[in-house]
């Protein structure tokens, strides 16, 4: 399945644009700030029902106007035309329609359209908090498990019930043990399934990374991913157990898998700590095309592929194996952007493969 066609309505600084796109390489070429990120965050809305960027809709909304509109076509390897539509109006709900029917539920969605994004922000997976490393575990997983992404939605909800009764129990000076049973049970339940699959993915995905790192920089670095799990020697029921004299005192709940991390790994130290910017990058980058590679083999069929802004730091050989790496058939339908047309135009034009370049701002 590719993107044939996608259109946008006062979608950030867009007012209205077209476009129309090879089924192989796209490259939007421009000067910082006149949009080309915002473009691949539009194609990511159709995938994922929201921004890559901006966790509010309507900020997302051309300044005074009163709604955006993002219509995407997509050619299915049957030749079978989808139109997506995702419109967000300003004090409304989300509408997203799949062929002019809308869904009762976004998360109905993710995965029907598969895509893997690559971006400068993804060095926070390195640099910030655990959160941010265990979101994206759950996006990868519940593109292709929606059992995954419901046992994730079911556990949140235990955990914030569960929360709500300690922080009660402590304004009440009243504990009821029964009462938070019921929500430990919940825990448990989803908690443990949540915590095999993702050992599961990272068993899988963890050598096609070092493959992908090894490629990109000639197999200089080694590197490694490691799961921090509380549930690796111990069942979720005893952990339970175990912490509740200090989740009383606390009033939250300080197990489970709502804790678990990865450890970024080169040559057995920190990349965080003691990586360059360019180490850095060159491992989130190999992290994120193992991830299309899971995809891929998870849904059948390629998932999309979005390159923003990804070779500052890069050195020329780094830039020119991506290239070739991305430019196979085997990576489908992907998008490039680029503040350099003479680095684009270098690297793709003695390339026998479809591209097309779109120069921003469009001609009007």
């Amino acid at each position: 399945m590719y993107l044939q066609k996608l259109s946008v309505y006062n979608f950030k600084n867009y007012i209205q644009t077209d476009f129309s796109f090879s089924d192989n390489i796209n490259c939007f070429i421009g000067s910082n700030g006149i949009g080309k990120t915002n473009l691949l965050d539009a194609i990511h809305y159709l995938s994922f029902c929201k921004s890559y960027f901006t966790p509010i809709d309507t900020q997302n909304i051309r300044h005074d106007q009163d709604f955006f509109a993002i219509h995407g076509s997509y050619i299915k390897k049957t030749g079978e035309e989808d139109i997506v539509q995702c419109i967000q109006g300003r004090n409304q709900r989300k509408r997203f329609l799949l062929n002019k029917k809308e869904y009762d539920r976004l998360s109905d969605h993710i995965g029907y359209l598969p895509l893997v994004m690559i971006s400068p922000y993804d060095r926070d997976l390195i640099n910030d908090g655990s959160e941010i490393r265990r979101k994206f575990m759950d996006s990868v997983i519940s593109q292709f498990d929606k059992i995954y992404l419901d046992d994730l939605i079911n556990y949140n909800k235990a955990l914030g019930q569960r929360n709500s009764l300690l922080k009660l129990f402590a304004e009440k000076h009243n504990f009821d043990k029964l009462s938070l049973e019921i929500w430990d049970e919940q825990l448990i339940k989803y908690g443990e399934s949540i915590y095999q699959k993702r050992k599961e993915f990272l068993e899988q995905i963890v050598p096609v990374f070092e493959k992908y790192f090894r490629l990109i920089t000639g197999g200089s670095e080694s590197v490694y991913i490691g799961y921090r799990t509380q549930l690796e020697k111990i069942s979720m029921r005893k952990k339970l157990e175990e912490s509740l004299p200090a989740d009383k005192l606390v009033q939250y709940t300080t197990v489970g898998i709502h804790k678990d991390d990865l450890d970024f790994l080169m040559e057995g130290f920190s990349v965080k700590k003691y990586g360059s910017q360019g180490q850095q990058k060159s491992f989130v980058i190999a992290l994120k095309l193992a991830q299309f590679d899971f995809t891929r083999k998870a849904k059948g069929y390629n998932p999309i592929l979005l390159l923003d802004d990804i070779f500052d730091k890069l050195d020329d050989a780094r830039v020119q194996q991506l290239i070739n790496l991305v430019s196979e058939h085997s990576f489908g339908q992907v998008f490039i952007t680029d503040t350099s047309e003479e680095r684009i135009l270098r690297n793709f034009d003695t390339m026998y493969i479809d591209h097309r370049i779109f120069r921003l701002p469009l001609d009007s």
